[in-house]
């Protein structure tokens, strides 16, 4: 059966992260995933990590034509070390300036596995719909691919980070920022900061300004999630590249044609979700309706409630309640978006001259903040990010994986 299939890889390089989430990433892979190679008939070429952002760097320096395919085993952070290796080496190739924001990235042609052993592998969980290494192991085996958006996040003309899952500024920002300080805690430091950020209810005040996402043919409230095949990704894809060619031969600068909305005020968390961001704790994820290869992502707001009113949209995480149906939450799909925060430092001119100039008039009606915490961090895939302003834009199936999306479950189908 394998010989018929035609895109199913031969080489692979793996990296693998012997510290992440329970510290099983190595004893993972040599009991679970090799032997199934091993009976495919897939070589593969080793590098077991010692420090931060070593697979990254290899991926800038190693010659990769050879491989069909970089396995990651661990987590999230694992996985991410990967992407920023791959899409930063596959630009410096092209010649392509990264830090330009409005620079058109060129794809990836490697795909990527993911053999889940990190504490969430939310990245994974959203993907394949478990986290399970033999049911990854054999995706790869197969060569399923899977197309996935990612988000390039820029601060005045210099790239900080790529993001696939979850950029949040306020709760999910602050809980980040103070678990890094609490690693000694292990795994329980998420709950600990969790509860303390909840307790400690900061909200912060700023200006949103974003691009809705018009070629995309779903929304964030419509009930229809992302699964394998997914209509909205190639429809939302067709029209896209529609709306591009139009761009081309018409106006150059279309996006500053385009209609920006603004949303000014105080907000307790501002998320913007490329997947569903779904988990063992949270089933559906924080926007259950996005989807992974469309063009866009979802951009929550929350603004300033009661705790009592925040915990019900937590809880609602947890549940098969639309989490969206408060009058304190907003949502928008978005292809990009700009923050400024109300307190940012005078040498965050570049971005905040320009928001002053096109939405000055409609944040001057709104009073002065009273908060006395100035700026909350962004937590981009569980990486700290310290400049509150940035400029995010989206990359529309720009990475694969060796992935299929997630399948219905067969007796929801025969009921259906």
């Amino acid at each position: 059966m394998l010989e018929k299939l035609t895109s199913r890889p031969k080489h692979l390089l793996v990296f693998i992260n012997p510290f992440g989430g329970k510290g099983q990433g190595k004893r993972i892979y040599e009991r679970k995933v090799a032997p199934l190679f091993t009976l495919a008939s897939i070589t593969t070429e080793i590098i077991v990590t010692e420090r931060a952002n070593q697979a990254k760097e290899a991926l800038y320096e190693m010659n990769i034509d050879k491989y069909d395919g970089i396995v990651c085993v661990g987590g999230d952070g694992m996985f991410s070390e990967v992407l920023h290796g791959l899409i930063g080496r596959t630009q410096r190739s092209a010649g392509v300036d990264q830090n330009h924001p409005r620079a058109t990235l060129v794809p990836c042609t490697l795909r990527i596995g993911i053999i889940p052993a990190g504490s969430t592998d939310c990245v994974c969980y959203s993907t394949v719909g478990a986290n399970d290494a033999e049911t990854s192991a054999l995706h790869i085996v197969v060569g399923d691919s899977l197309s996935m958006d990612v988000s390039s996040v820029h601060h005045n003309s210099t790239l900080l980070r790529y993001s696939v899952s979850l950029l949040g500024y306020g709760f999910y920002g602050d809980i980040i920022k103070d678990s890094e300080k609490k690693r000694w805690m292990g795994l329980v430091r998420y709950d600990f900061s969790g509860l303390k950020t909840f307790l400690s209810h900061h909200y912060y005040e700023g200006t949103v300004s974003f691009l809705p996402a018009q070629h995309t043919v779903g929304s964030p409230r419509d009930g229809k999630p992302c699964r394998a095949g997914c209509f909205v990704c190639r429809q939302s894809k067709q029209q896209l590249e529609e709306e591009q060619k139009k761009a081309l031969y018409g106006l150059d600068n279309a996006e500053e044609v385009e209609e920006w909305q603004v949303v000014c005020g105080k907000f307790l968390a501002i998320n913007a979700t490329n997947m569903s961001c779904a988990c063992r704790r949270s089933p559906r994820g924080l926007s259950p309706a996005a989807h992974l290869g469309d063009g866009s992502f979802d951009l929550i707001l929350i603004r300033k409630c009661s705790r009592f009113n925040f915990l019900r949209f937590l809880l609602r995480h947890t549940n098969q309640w639309d989490q969206f149906d408060f009058t304190f939450v907003e949502v928008y799909r978005v292809k990009r978006f700009q923050f400024t925060s109300k307190h940012v430092e005078d040498e965050d001119g570049d971005l905040k001259e320009r928001g002053k100039k096109r939405f000055g008039q409609i944040c001057s009606d709104h009073p002065p903040c009273c908060c006395t915490v100035s700026n909350s961090s962004w937590n981009c895939d569980g990486e700290v990010l310290h400049s509150p302003t940035i400029d995010v834009r989206v990359h529309c199936q720009l990475v694969r994986l060796f992935a299929r999306g997630i399948e219905e479950n067969p007796k929801q189908e025969s009921h259906s």
